[in-house]
C-alpha cells in the first residue's frame, strides 16, 4: 500500500475528518484511482474501526466520527465512482421497523456496512412494511436490514417479512435483523436470513450472506 493510502487509513481510525478529505484529494491529484482509495485507503480504514470497537478498544463516539471522516472521502469519490459497480460489496436496505424511532444502532450499522464497500439505502426509523417493498422494488438490494430497540416493536419485524413475502419479493433479497432484543432465536423463528447481535457483527453478517450467495 502507497503511504498516502496508509495515511488514509490512519485518518479514518483518528477520525480525522478534514485531513481525511485533504488526503483524498492529494491522493487523486496525484493520479491515484478513486477505486483504489476506496478499497486501500478508507475501507481499509473502517476495517480497523470495526476490529477495534469489537475489541472494546474503540467506543460510539470513536466510530461515529470515524465514519464521518469515510463519509468526507466518500463524497470526493462519488462521482468518480457513479456507475461503477466493480469492487462493491453489494446494496443494502436499512430501516428501523414501524413504531421504534431509534436509530444510532441503525446508523452505526449502515456506517460499517458503507465502510465495507457496500452501497446503502438508509430508510431512517419509523419505517412500515410498504416502504421496504417499494424500496425493494425501487433498488433492487442484495440484502433488507431491519433494527429494533424495543421489544414491543419487534414483531413489525416479523410483519415487514411478511409483506415482502406477499409482494413476491422474498426469493429476491436476503434478510437480516438486529437490535437490542433480538436474537438469533428470534431471527429464525420470523424466517430471517441473519441475525446481528451489534453493529460490528451487523457488517460481517452482511458479508457472509453476500458472499454465501
Amino acid at each position: 500500500m502507497s503511504q498516502i493510502l496508509e495515511q488514509i487509513a490512519t485518518g479514518i481510525i483518528g477520525g480525522d475528518i478534514q485531513g481525511v478529505e485533504k488526503l483524498v484529494q492529494k491522493a487523486l491529484d496525484e493520479g491515484q484511482e478513486a477505486e483504489t482509495i476506496l478499497q486501500n485507503g478508507l475501507i481499509v480504514g473502517m476495517a480497523e474501526v470495526g476490529k477495534r470497537f469489537k475489541a472494546a478498544q474503540m467506543f460510539i463516539p470513536e466510530v461515529l466520527r470515524a465514519a464521518k471522516s469515510m463519509h468526507g472521502g466518500q463524497e470526493l469519490l462519488r462521482p468518480l465512482l457513479a456507475g461503477d459497480k466493480a469492487g462493491r460489496a453489494g446494496k443494502i436496505v436499512i430501516g428501523t421497523v414501524q413504531g421504534d424511532l431509534h436509530d444510532i444502532g441503525k446508523n452505526l450499522v449502515g456506517m460499517l456496512c458503507e465502510g465495507a464497500g457496500f452501497e446503502v439505502v438508509d430508510l431512517g426509523f419509523d419505517a412500515p412494511p410498504d416502504k421496504f417493498t417499494e424500496a425493494i422494488k425501487t433498488h433492487q438490494p442484495d440484502i433488507v436490514a431491519m433494527s429494533a430497540l424495543l421489544t414491543t416493536t419487534m414483531r413489525a419485524m416479523g410483519y415487514t417479512l411478511k409483506a415482502i413475502e406477499e409482494a413476491g419479493l422474498r426469493d429476491k433479497v436476503k434478510v437480516m435483523v438486529g437490535g437490542a432484543p433480538v436474537d438469533a432465536e428470534f431471527a429464525e423463528r420470523i424466517g430471517a436470513d441473519g441475525y446481528g447481535h451489534n453493529a460490528v457483527s451487523g457488517a460481517e453478517v452482511a458479508r457472509n450472506l453476500i458472499e454465501a450467495g
